[in-house]
Order: C-alpha cells, then structure tokens, then sequence
C-alpha cells in the first residue's frame, strides 16, 4: 500500500514566542507553536499533519498505557550566527527510532515521513531556536500504541509525532555525582537496553531516587552481575584513565548513543587515545584510588558532555581531579563548532534547514 506524505498544515493563530522568558527555561517545560502527527492504522501510514501544539485524547484502554509499547528519541535544531538553522545527524535518530519501534513490535517509521515533518515543524517553527551556544531547540520524535483494548498483544493502531522545546543547558548544577550501581542493573543480555524504549527510563527513576538521597545525581549503571559499568544515568559514559579514553562497546544492553558516536571519531582525529571495551568496576575504582582516573563524563543529545566530578561506590567516595586542558573540554568545544556552524563540517553531519 501507498503512503500519503503530503503534509496536511493548520497554522497557529498567535505564537506564544513572545510570552515566554528566555532567561530562565526549566528543560522541557515550554514547548514551540506547532507539533506533528502521523497515524498508522489499517496497515499502513496515514497522511500527516502539523498542528497547533495542544492536548489530544486518548481512550483509557489505550495500549500503551497498559503493555507499554512506546519509544522516542531526542534531537536538538542550532542557529548559528547568520540565523541559519541546523540538524545534527537527524538520519541516524530516524534509522534508530525504527530500531526501537522494530524491538518493540511497532511499524517502522518511513523515512520520508520522520525527515519532511521533522524540516517542516522546525522551519515552521524556526523562531523558537534560540541563538547561542548552549541553546537549542529541542526536537523529541515519538511513537506509541493507541489501538483500544487490554489484551496482552501487539497493537494494530500507532501515533508518531513530534514535538519541540526551546533549551538552555540540561544540568544547572555542574557539580555532577555518580554512584555504581551495585544492586540495580538499567538492562539485562536479549532486552531492550539497546533502544529508546520509554519503559527503560521508567524503571532507572528510582533507583536515581535512592542515589540522590545520598547525595549523588545520576547512577552509574553495571551489567546484572555488577562487574561492568555500562552507562551514566540517561547518557553513554566515558573514562579517561592515564591518556586513554574509554567507553563501553553499543551491545544489546547500551544505547548506541549518536553523541557517543560523533565523539569517538572526534577523539580519534585528535589523536586521542581511545578504546571501546568492557569497563570493570574494579578497574575504575582501582584508577580512582591510585590516581590514575582523570576524567569521567556523560553523552548526550540533552547534555551533549557533562563532566563528573565525583564517584561513589560502597560506602567510598572518590572526587575528580580539575583539569585546565580536559578531554572533555576539547572533545564538547569540537562538538559544538560543528553543531552551530563555527567550523567547516567535513563530516557531513549537519543538515540545513530551508
């Protein structure tokens, strides 16, 4: 069967640009003029939409409020100084979101659905990127079950859509903690580790809970035997021991993070030192103790890079050594230039909107 991919568009009547403060943007919390909307039902995608951002109604019997089948991904649209506004790799959170959709049962999304509404809704509404480093407009694209019924199967019914957000920086705080997970594991071998699975967030909620109340801000994650770290929090991880950068290999149980990814080549074109393997708690709090651990920061499309600056493990607590010249420094600064348009993009990753 055929798709319809012409955008049906209802324009606001007046933008809520205008009543919104710039200087003190909780993440997440306002959100642009416009979202879009594409349903799939009777086996094929229906002809998409762009809305005013508002409610929609749901039946309570809706699957996804029962069997959980939903997934997202998250994105972010930069202005550079000529008020041009760009992409970071949009291709590769469409062929992920189809990787989520796919583990979880649900039809992939195609791709000139995900690629024309997502350039539509950010042109559309371009205003709400806000200019400067560390702004952005952030794009969360999103799918999930809303066939009525509350048998467990796979639903027959599904939404995409998009919506977006104008962000600042995702920690205020910069004094970021972790604790090892000793008990609790984020994903297990032949789950759904590996994609953005909207359960997956769900069950890391309180487990932090517990970490924050002894005074950490994200967890460390391990593997179900707690022998290796796998992830930091919502974000990939890396560590710098001695002048070696590590991160823990994308398997089934870690989310091939596309930040993570961009780092490593940009890590590697600076003759940084990396390795992609099993990390060990033991040789993590071994490097903290004899001195060795320089550095340990967080990915992510949120974050982009969020140094941390402490570790907790068992009762022990070990802080970071403050480097004027970090890695992470370098590697976010790289990151940056390419995102905002300061530099040349000679890896193609960025993509202009018209």
């Amino acid at each position: 069967m055929t798709t319809d991919t012409t955008i049906k568009i209802t324009k606001i009547t007046n933008s809520n640009f205008e009543n919104i403060n710039l200087d003190d943007l909780a993440f997440g919390t306002v959100y642009s003029d416009h979202m879009f909307i594409c349903d799939y039902k009777d086996g094929k995608w229906q002809q998409p939409q762009i809305t005013p951002y508002q409610p929609m109604l749901m039946a309570p019997s809706s699957r996804v409020f029962h069997y959980g089948q939903a997934a997202f991904e998250g994105m972010k649209a930069y202005k550079d100084t000529n008020n041009d506004v760009w992409l970071f790799r949009p291709e590769e959170n469409w062929k992920r979101i189809c990787f989520s959709s796919m583990r979880l049962a649900m039809p992939e999304i195609p791709k000139e659905i995900f690629m024309e509404g997502l350039q539509t809704l950010v042109e559309m509404d371009k205003k709400w990127v806000i200019p400067g480093k560390g702004n952005a407009l952030y794009i969360r694209p999103f799918i999930f079950a809303t066939q009525e019924g509350v048998s467990a199967a796979p639903a027959n019914q599904y939404r995409f859509m998009i919506i977006c957000t104008p962000v600042q920086g995702y920690y205020k705080n910069a004094d970021v903690k972790v604790k090892i997970s000793d008990h609790y594991s984020r994903a297990a071998n032949g789950g759904v580790g590996a994609t953005k699975a909207a359960g997956n967030y769900a069950a890391s909620f309180y487990p932090t809970q517990k970490a924050n109340e002894e005074g950490y801000q994200q967890v460390l994650w391990t593997n179900s035997t707690h022998e290796y770290i796998e992830e930091a929090g919502t974000m990939n991880v890396f560590f710098r021991i001695g002048d070696t950068l590590l991160t823990a290999p994308a398997d089934e149980r870690i989310l091939a993070g596309i930040t993570r990814k961009s780092l490593l080549q940009l890590a590697e074109d600076a003759n940084l030192k990396t390795e992609v393997r099993k990390i060990s708690v033991a040789e993590v709090t071994e490097a903290a103790k004899n001195g060795t651990l320089l550095e340990v920061f967080g990915s992510g499309t949120a974050a982009v890079i969020i140094p941390i600056t402490g570790i907790g493990y068992k009762g022990s607590h070990w802080d970071l050594p403050k480097l004027e010249n970090s890695y992470a420094t370098q590697l976010k600064s790289s990151l940056l230039d390419i995102q905002y348009n300061t530099v040349e993009d000679k890896y193609n990753w960025t993509l202009k909107i018209k």
